[in-house]
């Protein structure tokens, strides 16, 4: 295991106890890299691990290493709050971890493709091809590329061409009869060609279709000398301020849509290359795409692995290469052929996904679309499947003449085109679309459902911690609360009207409402907690994060830590807090999951005994989620569902096989497995079977809502 830069020395800082985000990012895909790496994973997951790394690292250089580019252009004396680096050493920093990490990405690939031969499948390149396969490839080179191809060489009267983000081209060096210099340049991205060529033959052997125009690549370019050739792909910047960049006067939603397209042709941020070849053109190369030479990366495996699911598909028939089939379970919480409405309203229900499934909450939107007595649904969307039961339910509740209104949040990045096509069909329907606040991303995760009581109105809320995504949440371990509390209901209520009104919500009794009233309430939670262990009395704040880089949130819990409080954190990406370190931060404890599953739910737990207090969240601990973005947290008051969530995290925390745990260094290792093993995404899979078999069978189980 590497060891990715501290950033800032013990020698400069005795008692350093901060990490810089964006290598602390490092290391988190550095953990799923290991996940590939892993001999006890699956095969052809260890192969998802390594398109997982790679697919991280394409959007990391496209946001942040994007972002700290204009950060660049901007103000070159900007520092990182935390560590003190500047936008240009966190850029140096950056390339140097991930040319090491890269090395070990293309040993996990080649070790993972060399065990794929022993169950048939072969990707063969022209220094394993056979006679035979030669002249097969050299008909379809000719016959089905060569037809399609785009060939274009650069001169002064042909510019170099643009090239797609994230899209494989082929590059040759040429010379031409009086000896010049040319670049000739193929695009390989053709929709008309199979990117994972079968050669006949029944064996398995295939080849990707970018090597074999590599390979005859001086045939399209005839009357001149090959002197060099490779592939190359481009990934582009997308750090884009909507924000900062829209006119008033403007249409917001054609203003996004014109905006995604301008997107596709931000600067380069890096360049990968399949080979070495002449210093010279890769200058040249650098400078007609205006890269600095240190954005280039040599890479051994493809450049592009999307072509490792065609290759499982091939595979299927081998469950052993595979974990074990899981499907989201019904949830024991739930009974069968009543209304999920009134069961809401007997009582709080929890869903825990990916280990339940989210029909009963898609069961709730479709009965709220056809009962009478509800008034309207107001919900916010920030990231939609692409065949959207959720969509369906609410332009059904539309036509049926409810008042449904809809936040749908377009710059929800690399879903935006998504969203505008989602929010245009709303509309359509009769729905009331609301695109959030200027210079707050609308990221809460809220349901609202306002039906005619017999005392007056009532409520239905829903919070959750994750996308109303049907996909991801197969995927993803998220928490859904459904509960027909009416003071959390009223809270809800008070955040949609803000909402209409581009408002944010100035305070709440209940929830936690971000950008307003959210970062102060856990700090004033946190200095609870701090007062108790001055006190004598014992004190405890357990969180579950995607990411820690709030540093006033960071610097209240190192406060408490050097009271003595006691604080668990199961953070599964960024952690700008190191953990351990004497006088510091040492009754702070760091571990990270990373697993089949994405960890994603968000959990917080302040307080011992009768005075604990739980909330699930769609906010991370990080500035943009705090105090940028309009988010929520909810208590949980049912006793079960607290009883449950405690379990669920108590259970994370004794995890010993998917679980790494941060040192006083900010390294990050497995932690030992000294007793039974524990992987506590395969538990609670486990258990929700178990739980669905009791429930088929007829019984009721007890402590239905415990683990």
């Amino acid at each position: 295991m590497i060891q990715l830069s501290v950033l800032v020395t013990k020698e400069e800082n005795m008692e350093n106890i901060y990490m810089n985000r964006e290598l602390s990012w490092l290391k988190f895909n550095e953990r799923v890299l290991e996940e590939a790496e892993n001999k006890e994973v699956p095969l052809c997951e260890r192969m998802n691990f390594v398109s997982i790394y790679q697919s991280n690292l394409d959007e990391f250089f496209r946001v942040r290493v994007g972002s700290l580019q204009d950060q660049m252009l901007v103000n070159r004396k900007i520092r990182d709050n935390k560590t003190n680096m500047t936008s240009e050493e966190q850029i140096k920093a950056i390339l140097k971890g991930v040319k090491k990490l890269n090395k070990r990405k293309d040993a996990a690939y080649m070790d993972v493709m060399d065990k794929v031969k022993e169950y048939g499948i072969t990707l063969i390149d022209f220094t394993t091809a056979k006679s035979e396969e030669k002249k097969f490839l050299e008909q379809y080179f000719n016959h089905e590329i060569v037809p399609l191809s785009s060939p274009t060489i650069v001169g002064k009267r042909q510019p170099f061409p643009f090239l797609r983000n994230q899209e494989i081209y082929a590059v040759v060096v040429l010379q031409t009869r009086s000896g010049k210099e040319r670049i000739g340049i193929i695009p390989c991205t053709n929709n008309m060609v199979e990117r994972l060529i079968e050669i006949p033959g029944g064996q398995g052997r295939y080849i990707l279709s970018e090597n074999l125009i590599l390979h005859y690549i001086g045939k399209v370019f005839k009357g001149y000398k090959v002197l060099g050739k490779s592939l190359i792909r481009v990934v582009r910047n997308a750090d884009i301020d909507a924000d900062a960049l829209y006119d008033e006067d403007l249409d917001y939603r054609e203003f996004m849509a014109d905006l995604m397209k301008e997107r596709k042709k931000l600067s380069p941020v890096r360049l990968d290359m399949s080979r070495e070849i002449d210093g010279s053109v890769v200058e040249s190369l650098c400078r007609y795409l205006d890269v600095s030479p240190e954005r280039v990366f040599r890479s051994e495996a493809p450049l592009d692995l999307s072509f490792i699911f065609a290759i499982q598909d091939h595979l299927r028939m081998n469950p052993e290469l595979f974990y074990e089939r899981r499907v989201p379970q019904k949830s024991a919480a739930f009974r069968d052929g009543e209304s999920i409405i009134k069961q809401i309203e007997q009582e709080d229900k929890l869903l825990s996904y990916p280990y339940e499934s989210i029909r009963p909450f898609l069961r709730m939107l479709n009965e709220a679309a056809e009962d009478d007595n509800v008034i309207s649904i107001k919900m916010t969307l920030y990231r939609l499947a692409k065949q959207s039961k959720i969509v369906e339910a609410l332009c059904e509740a539309a036509e049926n003449g409810k008042e449904v209104v809809v936040l749908v949040e377009l710059r929800a990045r690399f879903d935006e085109e998504n969203n505008i096509r989602w929010s245009r069909m709303l509309e359509k329907a009769g729905c009331q679309i609301i695109y959030g606040l200027e210079g707050f991303k609308v990221h809460s995760k809220l349901c609202l459902i306002t039906k005619k009581g017999k005392d007056g109105i009532e409520y239905i809320t829903q919070i959750g911690t994750g996308n109303y995504n049907e996909k991801t949440a197969r995927l993803y371990t998220d928490l859904s609360l459904m509960t027909a509390n009416e003071q959390i209901g009223t809270d809800a209520a008070k955040v949609f009207q803000a909402l209409t009104k581009g408002e944010a919500v100035e305070e709440s009794e209940h929830l936690l409402v971000a950008p307003k009233c959210l970062q102060n309430r856990i700090i004033d939670m946190i200095d609870e907690e701090i007062e108790h262990r001055k006190n004598g009395e014992d004190a405890y704040i357990g969180l579950k994060l995607n990411s820690l880089t709030d540093k006033k949130i960071i610097d209240k819990l190192v406060e408490a830590s050097k009271a003595g409080v006691h604080i668990d954190m199961i953070i599964r990406g960024i952690s700008c807090l190191i953990p351990g370190v004497k006088g510091q931060t040492e009754n702070i404890r760091i571990i990270s999951i990373v697993g089949r599953f994405l960890e994603h739910s968000r959990i917080y737990i302040f307080g011992c005994g009768e005075r604990r207090k739980y909330y699930i969240s769609s906010a991370d601990f990080m500035t943009r989620n705090t105090v940028k973005r309009v988010e929520v947290a909810s208590p949980v008051y049912d006793p079960a569902i607290r009883a449950r969530i405690q379990g669920i995290f108590d259970l994370m925390l004794s995890d010993n096989k998917k679980a790494r745990e941060e040192n006083a260094e900010g390294v990050y290792t497995l932690v030992k497995c000294d007793g039974e093993p524990v992987n506590s995404q395969e538990a609670l899979y486990q258990e929700a079977y178990d739980k669905a078999a009791q429930r088929n069978a007829g019984q009721t189980p007890e402590g239905a809502n415990e683990v």
